[in-house]
């Protein structure tokens, strides 16, 4: 007669057929080693192992559900493993579900206290949250247990500098550094940090990592010319000018583009289509091409945000001459009849950036929340938000005190005409706040308080933009009050408004 297992028996026997489904999964055959761990699954459902391996096969294909279902059934067979429970916690992790995912890490705790890779997990799954103390104690705990942990050195760095301990972070990074020197991620927050602090030599020449991190490397041009950084002569030579990322990005470094001109160099500028015709005018600027449009002949190229490298910018040589960029004469005459004038300031207004971006939760807001702005029938406001939000649209289509303009707004160059009309404009840091600062208008720009590193920190004004009044966070979260002084400082400069 046959006796049957213990639990504990049937937890910790790997059936043969898992074993040889593993070795195929190890040499990278995950087909041949999802067929093997089906076949178990058909004989015993909850055969752990089986379930467990699926799970991971099914992640690494990028298939969230099916990895999901595996590892929650997973963890189901084998409620104490705290190898399924970290790995359903990353999966939590991945989908956005980190309050459960976190739930699920101190699960894991729970059963082994000394678990380094959950107590660092769940830091991250804080982080996301933006619990920042609590992520920076759980790295803190999970160094204390492992303290080589190159990526909970990093991520602790990540949580002091949103804390705005700057000389703790860049501590955090450097220790990393000393373990791992060519840890590329930790190069570009160290310098991207530097940069907040307004060490713009040390930082620019830091920020050249961000090549090096896959999402930025996709982005990187390979062509055949070289690649200029500030040594090569540049007389009786084309160079060819590129964007990289974001408009905003584009719109505050293709400033340089004059002072390669002054070097003798026959300057050619790609930028994404939307700001074609905007740049079309550019002084120093031979030929602007839409990106994907055909590339003339050209000797050498240089990525705008490597510019600053290239001219060895620091805090006083900022290329900060205003305007360097106006709204075409043909734009100006489009939209001149369609914003009425009267006796009120007019104030353009641009409330939130790209939901894609990675940061937008933190920098983008709600245009209810800038009532008390709107609600002042002392200032005519003009939205140029192109795309407004489905909340957004709908407070827009009841409050036609709001004139707005922005589903009219073909590309940068119709922006750009509207906020030559305006006599001021009010933005989150997004492209308009750039645009206006880059055409000399007097601009508010409502900041975090853990800013963009080109904003730096602590003060109002920015050597970027001399007609910017930067406008901040005071804690973490409190747009109100950001809202209270621009709306103070938007009264006061009515106040000393020629009639």
């Amino acid at each position: 007669m046959m006796t049957s297992r213990s639990r504990k028996q049937r937890e910790t026997t790997i059936p043969p057929a898992v074993v040889r489904a593993f070795r195929l999964q190890t040499k990278g055959d995950a087909a041949g080693a999802e067929r093997l761990y089906l076949e178990v699954l058909e004989t015993d459902p909850r055969e752990f192992h089986a379930l467990h391996q699926l799970g991971l096969i099914h992640r690494e294909r990028g298939d969230h559900d099916r990895a999901l279902a595996c590892m929650e059934a997973a963890v189901r067979a084998n409620r104490t493993s705290t190898e399924a429970l970290s790995n359903l916690g990353l999966l939590l992790h991945d989908l956005g579900r980190h309050r459960e995912a976190i739930e699920t890490f101190n699960r894991a705790v729970m059963i082994d206290r000394n678990n380094a890779a959950a107590i660092f997990n769940r830091g991250n799954s804080l982080l996301a949250l933006d619990r920042l103390e609590e992520a920076l104690a759980s790295f803190d705990r999970a160094l204390a247990i492992e303290p080589g942990h190159v990526d909970a050195l990093y991520n602790r760095g990540n949580a002091l500098r949103e804390l705005r301990r700057h000389d703790a972070a860049l501590e955090s990074y450097r220790k990393a550094l000393a373990l791992r020197p060519d840890y590329a991620d930790v190069r570009l927050n160290e310098a991207l940090t530097l940069l907040r602090l307004g060490d713009l030599a040390e930082g620019f020449r830091g920020y050249e990592w961000r090549w090096m991190r896959p999402d930025v490397a996709a982005l990187q041009r390979p062509f055949a010319q070289p690649l200029w950084l500030g040594q090569a002569p540049l007389r009786d030579r084309t160079i060819l000018l590129h964007a990289e990322q974001g408009f905003g990005d584009t719109i505050q470094f293709v400033r340089y583009a004059g002072l390669v001109a002054r070097r003798g160099a026959n300057v050619v500028l790609e930028v994404q289509p939307a700001l074609a015709a905007l740049m079309a005018g550019l002084p120093g600027v031979s030929a602007v091409v839409g990106r994907g449009e055909p590339l003339p002949p050209f000797d050498l190229h240089c990525p705008l945000l490597s510019l600053p490298l290239a001219f060895a910018t620091d805090l006083a040589t900022i290329p900060a001459d205003v305007p360097y960029l106006t709204a075409p004469c043909d734009r100006v005459a489009k939209w001149r009849d369609r914003l009425p004038r009267d006796e009120r300031p007019q104030v353009g207004i641009a409330w939130a950036g790209s939901a894609s971006y990675r940061l937008d939760a933190g920098r983008s807001l709600s245009l209810g929340r800038l009532a008390p702005l709107w609600s002042d029938p002392d200032i005519r406001w003009v939205s140029i938000q192109r795309e407004p939000r489905a909340a957004d649209a709908a407070i827009l289509a009841v409050h036609p005190e709001i004139l707005h303009v922005g589903a009219g707004l073909e590309d940068f160059a119709d922006t750009a005409a509207v906020i030559s009309m305006l006599d001021a404009v009010v933005a989150i840091d997004t492209s308009v706040a750039h645009l206006a600062g880059a055409m000399g208008k007097p601009v508010f720009i409502m900041l975090p308080y853990s800013p963009d590193f080109r904003w730096m920190l602590d003060c109002d004004d920015s050597p970027w933009y001399p007609t910017a009044r930067l406008i901040r966070q005071d804690r973490r979260g409190d747009w109100d009050g950001v809202v209270a002084r621009v709306h103070r400082e938007l009264n006061a400069a009515a106040s000393h408004r020629p009639v």
